[in-house]
């Protein structure tokens, strides 16, 4: 089993590194980040497993790096603040370790992966456990006043963050308000059908009509339907390594 570990103390990383060698020897720590800026390359670079993740890092906090990259593994946090449970487990958090913890806290943490796959403790297993498979959505509810409605995930075109609404547009130009975040809207969609570009949009690959190469490895992507005058989506350059490989699987 691969794991990164996201943490700015360089101590606090060799420690780790030493308990897991104790707790849990099948599980191989295979990059560290210190910032939120270098742990997005490595989970996009890194083939990997599970993730510990610290909440204050050098540039940010942990949870910056939801916006910048998908996560699709579990998450342990490891902090010195008890003030982000809530917000930890909202994030794949599996647990929540309040520095400084223990090696049988770090255990029982570990043995949750085994709980979560219907199997036994990751660390009596030289395999690691076998994770479940994501389970994708296949339909939306939205509302329109007092009326309700469900959307196919076939009928979605992309999603578009304005403020604090998101939109779901289907191929066929209607515009829906989805309660939900786009970081939340993501983790329920097939990867190999929808491509979170940037901050604001998810796109699906049936609504992309063209495709315009800039300078500084930026993409313009034209969209279909088309977006409202004064508005365009650009693939963030963070991404645009991850959205060619995207269009070439």
């Amino acid at each position: 089993m691969k794991a990164i570990i996201i943490e700015d103390e360089p101590l606090s990383v060799a420690e780790l590194r030493t308990t897991l060698a104790e707790v849990a020897p099948q599980i191989e720590v295979v990059a560290t980040a210190a910032s939120v800026a270098e742990a997005a390359k490595v989970i996009t670079g890194v083939s990997h497993d599970l993730i510990f993740m610290d909440i204050h890092l050098e540039d940010g906090s942990g949870f910056d790096i939801f916006e910048r990259t998908d996560i699709t593994v579990p998450v342990i946090f490891i902090t010195a603040y008890d003030s982000y449970a809530l917000k930890a487990f909202e994030n794949k958090g599996i647990d929540y370790l309040l520095k400084p913890f223990g090696r049988d806290d770090l255990q029982r943490a570990i043995d949750k992966l085994g709980l979560l796959s219907g199997g036994g403790s990751p660390s009596a297993e030289p395999d690691g456990p076998t994770l479940v498979s994501p389970v994708y959505q296949e339909r939306f509810l939205v509302h329109m006043g007092a009326r309700m409605k469900s959307v196919t995930t076939a009928e979605i075109a992309y999603f578009m963050a304005d403020g604090k609404y998101l939109h779901l547009v289907t191929h066929d130009g209607k515009d829906y308000i989805v309660d939900r975040t786009l970081t939340e809207v993501g983790e329920k969609l097939p990867p190999n059908l929808f491509f979170r570009i940037n901050r604001r949009f998810i796109i699906a690959f049936d609504s992309i009509r063209e495709m315009i190469r800039y300078s500084g490895s930026r993409i313009k992507v034209v969209l279909n339907p088309p977006l409202a005058e004064g508005e365009e989506a650009f693939v963030s350059t963070d991404r645009a390594q991850d959205f060619r490989q995207w269009l070439n699987r």
